[in-house]
């Protein structure tokens, strides 16, 4: 399992344990943090969107152009910007740490 920290809209983290392979959206989802991912991952909406950790943000893989588009109709869109569902768990996230942006 790889932890991760979620940062929720009043700052309290949360632990959260992912399993590898999962995305950062399903692994919010399945936690007690409160937490929407609309349309289930399929990159239809902005509802995982996420702050990434500064330290954390060049340490992931590029979005891709279409999560750039679709970040462009998110609310409260910062430099670490990411959609959670194209975030995709592996041992090398372990810490990350996340804010959820209010809304």
């Amino acid at each position: 399992m790889v932890r991760i920290i979620a940062y929720d809209n009043a700052q309290q983290a949360h632990t959260v344990e992912a399993s590898e392979g999962v995305s950062l959206m399903e692994a919010l989802s399945a936690s007690s943090v409160d937490f929407d991912g609309s349309c289930g991952g399929s990159l239809a909406c902005a509802s995982c969107h996420v702050w990434v950790g500064q330290d954390w943000i060049d340490r992931l893989p590029p979005a891709s152009e279409a999560e750039e588009d679709m970040l462009d109709t998110a609310f409260n869109v910062k430099a670490t910007s990411r959609l959670s569902c194209q975030i995709i768990i592996g041992p090398a996230l372990e810490g990350l740490t996340v804010h959820l942006p209010g809304n």
